[in-house]
């Protein structure tokens, strides 16, 4: 119904008051953008801008029109990116260590699939030393894991440190072996875990054996156990357990980013900018 140009000329005025300038910034001549105004009041069937010798002002529906010539504008700008090729395109698959998903990082990639909707990002969830198998293997582009101090692959997001974790109500017994909440092994978590009581000389046992995070907080939550979280990651019912119960010390872990080096440079490099803008 409207015409795209003469929505830009009507935008063009709008915000400069002056069909002077409003030629100037468009290129056009002076009698072009009066023709181009009058075109489209004709269309609307409303006076959108008011002008005598001194001032140009829009009128109230002039206002309304404003909104939404913008967003129709926007919108054709985005479709002739899009039919042009402009726009970045393509696969990404992306896997995350299940337990990053308690950070921003589902907020950052709602919004990297509203920046480009044109990448087809493929999410896989999984712990960390089989994202990186896979990663390995050329089955996933981009990895966002944690792993060990120290490691010289990827680009280190953050580091945090790994803590145990409990309801506020646990106790634990003196003398008794430690109650573990655990992934499977090889699981980075639960190696840490045995890691550091064994360097101490604890005993340990198993009381509840999970899949994915979801698993950990219910577990906790039910004072099944202790679990191992990075810090950053304690959800706001749990706490850190207490140094009365004389648990070992687990050390620092890092957030890192590993990509494929097989893979397209563009969507991988833009979601890894998405994620390092935004690391806690």
């Amino acid at each position: 119904m409207f015409d795209p140009a003469l929505l830009r000329t009507f935008v063009a005025v709008a915000e400069t008051r002056s069909f002077t300038q409003s030629a100037a910034r468009l290129g056009l001549s002076q009698p072009t953008v009066s023709q181009h105004i009058r075109k489209l009041e004709s269309a609307a069937g409303r006076v959108l801008v008011l002008r005598d010798t001194r001032a140009v002002a829009l009128s109230d529906n002039g206002e309304a029109m404003l909104g939404f010539a913008r967003t129709i504008l926007a919108a054709q700008d985005q479709a002739a990116s899009y039919f042009t090729g402009t726009a970045m395109r393509g696969r990404l698959r992306f896997g995350s260590a299940d337990d990053l998903s308690l950070t921003q990082l589902p907020g950052i990639l709602r919004e990297f699939r509203q920046l480009y909707p044109q990448i087809n990002l493929e999410l896989t969830v999984s712990q960390s030393g089989t994202l990186l198998r896979r990663l390995h293997s050329g089955h996933l582009d981009l990895v966002f894991i944690k792993q060990d101090p120290g490691w010289d692959e990827g680009r280190l997001v953050r580091r945090d440190r790994m803590v145990w974790v409990g309801h506020r109500g646990l106790e634990l017994a003196p003398g008794q072996p430690v109650p573990l909440i655990a992934y499977p092994a090889p699981a980075l978590s639960r190696t840490y875990a045995i890691r550091s009581l064994e360097a101490a000389g604890r005993t340990w046992r198993v009381t509840c054996n999970v899949r994915d995070v979801n698993g950990v907080v219910a577990a906790a939550r039910a004072g099944i156990g202790v679990a191992v979280l990075a810090q950053s990651l304690i959800p706001g019912d749990l706490v850190q357990v207490s140094p009365a119960f004389g648990l070992p010390d687990l050390g620092d872990v890092d957030f890192t980013l590993v990509s494929n080096p097989g893979s397209a440079t563009e969507p991988v490099e833009a979601l890894t900018a998405a994620i390092l803008s935004r690391p806690s």
